[in-house]
């Protein structure tokens, strides 16, 4: 990087650490009011003091391959993978792509896969386009160069929303700028307007490159349409823009990243996959794909072996966490690896492990993730990695006992509900204390009924039954008494 682009870069986090140390300053001096929402512990924004315990970042689980990419208008290069789950059903986005080239070719297609569980896919016979001599295909974007290359569908939320424009796509590169495209039921596409609703402009004070997943989406805590997309800034980078209407943008802000209120490391992040989380749409995740490039993990030899494509095994990728409230700077709580490159070398050629964008609910208890594994090999597919609700980081305390206190929180409801896990011999147990921090009378860490077990949603109880409906309003703190425990999600409810 040059010193000119370190320069702005560190601007960029200083001014985002302006933002964020404002914000917190104003927190400490008013209540959070976090309502009834659920709140998880991904990041620092409930949390005043851990004594003796820890935010943990959890593994997801590997499930193995669920969709291959085997059709001949699919191969080697296919990606940029979006999860959609539209009440029963799930849909899979993704590029199609069976040759090695430049972005942006009329080979490049958009395909759609199809389940009613997350799990297991089938790839529907839509017959809308002829590709490689036959209309039996799964192919709901052909001939539209270059929006083949990255078209990221997404559900709109937003009240109001036309039924014909239920769901909203954006794609486009460098050249083109972004385009925006509307459907009705996901399989039959048009473009809102025929100029770009984000065009390539100058001056800006970094470049667009728009040839990554480009992503947009309804915000409910925001009330409005946000975008953010990869930019170059001597290594690769985030940008954001808003939207009222999805037609007409805000100028990009450049995102900062940020951990525990100091400025984090700028990587090179390819793909970022931010959205709202499906429980607590007041977060925005992003699995990120970490990009390394330059840094060969396998030999011409080994990739000779798998049939990687020419040049594909010069750089290695890993997923990150990250998560944004909104605003221009990511949360980087946790700076290790989320998903690491799985076992062997086929796992570790160039822009393998890019996660898709979208996470979905696919048991009572549990939601899968996805990534793009084998790129550029004859074996390319998609693989799923699933997480407990909520599981993404948790508050931790080891056998020998710790402590967590909120910050003075406001909350609605009756009942205060966890997601947690002890092991046989750990416990929780959470005071209410006033906003001066005092224990309120029922409320003690001794009055508190042991939480054991592994739930995702327990109410907490205190003796004799005390009734927290009489606190809601008022500014309180909550002091989490813990043993051989982990904490992922809080919530107050009815």
């Amino acid at each position: 990087m040059t010193a000119e682009n370190l320069l702005k870069s560190s601007l960029s986090l200083a001014a985002s650490l302006l933002v964020i140390g404002t914000s917190h300053g104003r927190a400490a001096a008013a209540p959070l009011d976090i309502g009834s929402r659920r709140e998880l512990f991904v990041d620092r924004h409930l949390t005043e003091r851990l004594d003796r315990v820890s935010l943990h970042l959890h593994e997801p689980r590997d499930e193995g391959a669920v969709l291959k990419f085997d059709e001949p208008w699919e191969g080697l290069h296919s990606g940029y993978c979006t999860v959609i789950r539209d009440g029963a059903q799930f849909r899979v986005y993704y590029r199609g792509l069976p040759v090695t080239g430049r972005d942006g070719t009329p080979n490049e297609v958009t395909c759609v896969a199809e389940s009613s569980d997350g799990i297991r896919w089938k790839k529907p016979k839509l017959g809308q386009f002829e590709v490689r001599g036959t209309k039996e295909n799964n192919v709901v974007l052909a001939d539209a160069t270059p929006f083949s290359h990255n078209f990221s569908p997404f559900l709109d939320p937003r009240p109001g929303c036309p039924p014909e424009q239920r769901y909203k796509a954006i794609a486009g590169l460098d050249g083109s700028g972004l385009a925006a495209f509307v459907s009705a039921d996901g399989l039959r596409w048009t473009k809102l307007r025929s100029e770009a609703v984000i065009p390539r402009k100058a001056p800006f004070k970094f470049t667009h490159l728009f040839d990554s997943q480009n992503l947009a989406f309804w915000s409910e805590s925001e009330r409005k349409y946000v975008c953010y997309f990869r930019v170059w800034d001597g290594v690769r980078r985030i940008a954001r823009c808003e939207s009222a209407d999805f037609l007409q943008w805000s100028d990009p802000v450049l995102m900062g990243y940020v951990t525990d209120g100091q400025p984090s490391p700028v990587e090179e992040l390819y793909t970022n996959q931010t959205h709202p989380y499906f429980r607590a749409p007041q977060i925005y995740v992003a699995v990120a794909a970490r990009f390394v490039p330059g840094r060969q993990a396998i030999s011409d030899e080994e990739a000779a072996a798998l049939r990687v494509a020419k040049g594909y095994h010069k750089d290695v990728s890993d997923a990150v966490l990250m998560t944004t409230r909104g605003g221009s700077a990511y949360d980087r709580t946790f700076l290790s690896s989320f998903i690491r490159p799985g076992i062997g070398a086929r796992n570790w050629v160039s822009r393998s492990n890019y996660p898709a964008w979208g996470i979905v609910q696919t048991g009572p208890d549990e939601m899968s993730l996805y990534t793009n594994q084998d790129y550029a090999q004859p074996t390319a597919h998609l693989h799923r990695y699933s997480l407990r609700l909520d599981g993404f980081a948790s508050v931790r305390a080891d056998y020998g006992g710790g402590e967590l206190l909120t910050k003075p929180l406001r909350f609605t409801g009756a009942s205060l509900r966890l997601n947690f896990s002890t092991s046989a011999a750990g416990s929780i147990r959470v005071e209410v204390q006033d906003g001066a921090g005092k224990p309120i009378s029922g409320f003690a860490a001794a009055d508190c009924v042991a939480v054991i077990g592994n739930d995702t949603d327990r109410p907490v109880r205190w003796k004799p039954g005390g009734d927290l409906a009489k606190l809601a309003g008022q500014p309180v703190r909550l002091r989490f008494v813990m043993k051989d425990a982990d904490v992922f999600a809080l919530r107050f409810a009815p």
